[in-house]
């Protein structure tokens, strides 16, 4: 691995696992010092054994607001600066609109839309010291429809959206924000898929790719990318990594 990260910080949520862990080895790899978020205290270590030093671990509930804005102040207390913000962290459920109860909708949006404002909220101005940047995990379902999670494919299309409306805010200012789409990709989110038992799978099938699974590696390697400089000039682009999916 290269030292591109070198001197650089970030903050990454959902990092106990999938994506997220991948994207912090990767990162602590190339030098970058991250501060690794997850509710799963137990993920988080395994995490930071994996990283080793450049890692340090910080139990957080996203879903929380105050406990957002502390876990950014604490990165910039644990490290001086903060360049990069990682939202990775997500849930998913599939069910028919019907079904879903309030709570699963709050709780939701909690991970999936006010986690990601609240944090980018907290980071800007720190990261307006450093030229830094911003990076959403979205989906390829915030950019289509799709039966039996109309829950989750708005909390995406949210994400979409704040990253282009951030973008906007900040083009003049030294901040670069840019959302990752990802189609299925081999995590715990995907294996356990389920779907009510009285689906028409006739709706289903143009959600999947005959190029199968990407891997939270393949994910990582992108958002190392968009996070270096060599994507410079990347603002407010929702980046496909979906096999496909969204292509026609």
């Amino acid at each position: 691995m290269t030292a591109r990260f070198e001197g650089r910080t970030a903050l990454i949520t959902g990092a106990g696992s999938g994506i997220g862990r991948a994207t912090t080895l990767r990162l602590a790899s190339e030098g970058a010092r991250v501060l690794a978020l997850d509710i799963d205290e137990a993920t988080l270590k395994e995490t930071k054994e994996l990283g080793g030093d450049n890692v340090v671990i910080r139990p957080t509930d996203v879903i929380q607001v105050a406990q957002c804005q502390a876990a950014v102040a604490d990165a910039v207390k644990e490290f001086g600066r903060l360049d990069i913000l990682g939202n990775v962290a997500g849930i998913g459920a599939n069910s028919h609109v019907t079904d879903v109860s309030e709570a699963d909708y709050r709780r939701m949006f909690g991970v999936n839309v006010d986690a990601y404002f609240f944090l980018a909220q907290a980071a800007i101005p720190h990261l307006l010291e450093n030229n830094g940047v911003i990076i959403n995990i979205a989906s390829n379902a915030g950019l289509m429809g799709q039966a039996y999670s109309v829950l989750y494919t708005m909390t995406k299309g949210a994400v979409v959206q704040l990253t282009r409306s951030l973008a906007m805010e900040y083009i003049k200012k030294p901040l670069r924000v840019v959302a990752i789409a990802p189609g299925g990709t081999d995590t715990a989110l995907v294996r356990n898929f389920s779907m009510p038992d009285d689906v028409d799978w006739d709706l289903i099938g143009r959600y999947t790719s005959p190029r199968g699974f990407a891997k939270p590696e393949d994910i990582a390697a992108l958002f190392c990318f968009l996070a270096s400089d060599e994507a410079k000039n990347i603002h407010g682009a929702i980046v496909s990594s979906d096999n496909g999916i969204t292509a026609g």
